[in-house]
């Protein structure tokens, strides 16, 4: 698979510098990061989109954006959005958003944002 038919991959997930505190954010952005890198190494393409889970986000619109942007192979969900009780109806409206988006693409969850390569791979091909 070369640059040109490379499958991309969304990634929805909680800004770690929005995330209420006290904790440090850099770790978190850190591990985001390093998920993220292991993509180009299997030659898929990744972009990223972080919220906030506080409101301040139109959600619909950054993510709706976000879905709209390309056809996307695979969505995967941040465990972030999924393992908080305070985040469902968060993680509901991400996951119809996807559903009306992004139609054709499959859905994953990694589990750290150290497995976000692996989430995905289990879908593409």
């Amino acid at each position: 698979m070369d640059s040109t038919d490379a499958a991309r991959v969304l990634v929805i997930g909680l800004d770690p510098y929005r995330v209420p505190g006290p904790w440090d954010p850099e770790p978190a952005a850190r591990a985001i990061n390093a998920g993220l890198a292991k993509f180009a190494d299997h030659g898929m393409s990744v972009e990223s989109c972080l919220i906030g889970p506080d409101g301040s986000d139109d959600v619909e619109a950054v993510v709706g954006n976000a879905l709209r942007a390309h056809p996307w192979e695979c969505v995967t969900v941040g465990g972030g959005l999924r393992h908080s009780d305070d985040q469902v109806e968060l993680l509901e409206r991400i996951v119809n958003l996807i559903r009306r988006h992004a139609p054709d693409a499959a859905i994953a969850f990694n589990s750290t944002p150290d497995t976000t390569h692996e989430a995905a791979a289990r879908w593409i091909g």
